[in-house]
């Protein structure tokens, strides 16, 4: 299986509301927090692999199923260095995708293809309309700082919590309150973003309306449409 193990169906491009986060809707957005990867900037573990592995070979590392590539990425995500990734990939699933798993590691910057196009100017517009602009992403510490360099616009934001340096990770509970304790954050006047929907379910459940992402045209439309004052695409 490609992807996350235990994503629900969730369509992409609409506000949802759900359980502790029902009583949200309609009420204005004050604040906007924002998932890092696929969502400000675009990452592609297959094209730091390409350089050395066949598509095959990719497409079963990709598979959760086959090599842990996802659940290793959970533990290193939620404070687990590179290295005890590798040694727990090895240990669970063997000599060969333990290997790919280092090699990917130490070429993680290929895995970072570019900026979400329209997210920089989108983070812009809304910091000109006095609408907090804050983020909150899963992200292995040690390879952190190369998404800063690489996504200059993580600097514009007023705020960020990282899981792999506070040693919790979304779609839990404790970091999503931890945002909201540490930014200050009203949760029914608080938008979500991020490109996986479990992490949408994790934000409806302390009361915080989401968005699962595609791209930052539509989402500026939602924005708009729920009376955030930012300029319209022409």
């Amino acid at each position: 299986m490609k992807g996350w193990p235990g994503e629900p169906d969730m369509a992409y491009d609409v506000i949802e509301a759900q359980g502790a986060a029902a009583s949200a809707s309609g009420k204005p957005i004050h604040d906007v927090m924002f998932d890092f990867g696929n969502v400000l900037l675009y990452w592609d573990p297959a094209a730091a692999l390409m350089p050395r592995y066949s598509q095959q070979t990719i497409d079963m590392f990709l598979d959760n199923d086959v090599s842990g590539f996802y659940d290793g990425n959970d533990l290193m995500d939620k404070g687990a260095t590179p290295e005890e990734g590798v040694a727990w990939m090895r240990r669970i699933h063997g000599d060969r995708w333990a290997d790919i798993l280092e090699y990917y590691l130490a070429n993680f910057e290929d895995s970072l293809v570019g900026p979400v196009p329209g997210a920089r100017v989108l983070v812009k517009d809304l910091k000109a309309a006095g609408v907090g602009v804050w983020g909150l992403s899963n992200w292995e510490r040690e390879l952190f700082p190369i998404a800063e360099r690489y996504c200059p616009v993580l600097d514009q934001l007023e705020g960020r919590i990282v899981s792999g340096y506070v040693r919790m990770r979304k779609p839990d509970r404790d970091i999503f309150e931890r945002a909201i304790h540490d930014f200050h954050l009203d949760p029914a006047s608080t938008m979500f973003i991020d490109d996986k929907s479990m992490n949408i379910v994790g934000a409806n459940a302390v009361g915080i309306r989401g968005v699962r992402f595609s791209n930052a045209t539509r989402l500026r439309e939602l924005l708009i449409e729920s009376g955030v004052d930012i300029p319209a695409v022409q």
